[in-house]
C-alpha cells in the first residue's frame, strides 16, 4: 500500500515539473506576475556563458583536473595532483605497515619466530588493526578529494563569469578616535550604491 502511494506521488511530481519546464513564471512585482514561453529575447546563463558546467563535471570526473583545464584554472593542477600524491602515498604507507603486522600476527599464531620481537601478540593485533583502520580511512578521504574536484570544476565553470570589481570589495578603514584620548577598536561596513 505505501509503495504505490510512493510511486503515485513520484509520478504525480515527475509530470508537473515536465509541464512547469515549459514556461517561465516572472514577477515584475508583488501584483502582477507574467508568464513567459518564449524566453528568447531574454539574457540567461547559457546564452552570457561560454562554459558548460556540466562538461566541465563530466571531464572531471573523466580524469581529475580536466574539468579545472576545462575552466582554464591551469593553476589549480598542482594542488590536485599534489593532495591525490599525498593522499595515495598515506594509503600505501598504511597498508604496508598493515600488512607487516598482519603477517607477523599470523606467523605468531602459528608458532613462527615473531619479526618484531619489541610487540607481543596482542600488541601486533592492535597495530594491524590500527594500520587498516588508517589505510580504509585514507581511501575514504581519497574518494571525497575525488568528489570535490568535480565539485570544484563544476561551480567555476557556473562562477567564471561572475563580475569582480573595486564597488564589490570590502576595504577596511581605520579611524583613529583622538577625542578623550581613549582607544577604541571597530570595524564598520561600508556600501557605496552610488558611483
Amino acid at each position: 500500500m505505501k509503495s504505490s502511494v510512493l510511486v503515485w506521488i513520484g509520478c504525480l511530481i515527475i509530470s508537473t515539473s515536465a509541464v512547469a519546464q515549459n514556461e517561465t513564471i516572472i514577477r515584475a512585482n508583488a501584483d502582477t506576475t507574467v508568464v513567459a514561453t518564449d524566453l528568447a529575447g531574454i539574457e540567461t546563463f547559457q546564452s552570457k556563458s561560454t562554459l558548460d558546467p556540466d562538461k566541465a563535471a563530466l571531464y572531471a570526473a573523466v580524469l581529475p583536473g580536466l574539468g579545472q583545464m576545462y575552466n582554464k584554472q591551469y593553476w589549480k593542477l598542482p594542488i590536485l595532483y599534489g593532495g591525490a600524491i599525498v593522499i595515495g602515498h598515506f594509503i600505501k604507507y598504511n597498508n604496508d605497515f598493515y600488512n607487516a603486522f598482519r603477517n607477523a600476527y599470523l606467523a605468531v599464531e602459528e608458532g613462527s619466530d615473531n619479526p618484531f620481537p619489541q610487540f607481543s601478540q596482542e600488541a601486533l593485533q592492535l597495530n594491524a588493526e590500527r594500520f587498516k583502520r588508517n589505510r580504509d580511512f585514507m581511501i575514504i578521504m581519497g574518494v571525497v578529494y575525488y568528489l570535490v574536484q568535480i565539485v570544484d570544476a563544476h561551480v567555476s565553470a557556473h562562477l567564471i563569469e561572475f563580475n569582480l570589481n573595486d564597488d564589490l570589495a570590502l576595504q577596511p578603514t581605520y579611524y583613529p578616535r583622538e577625542k578623550y584620548f581613549a582607544q577604541n577598536v571597530g570595524m564598520s561596513l561600508v556600501f557605496k550604491l552610488n558611483k
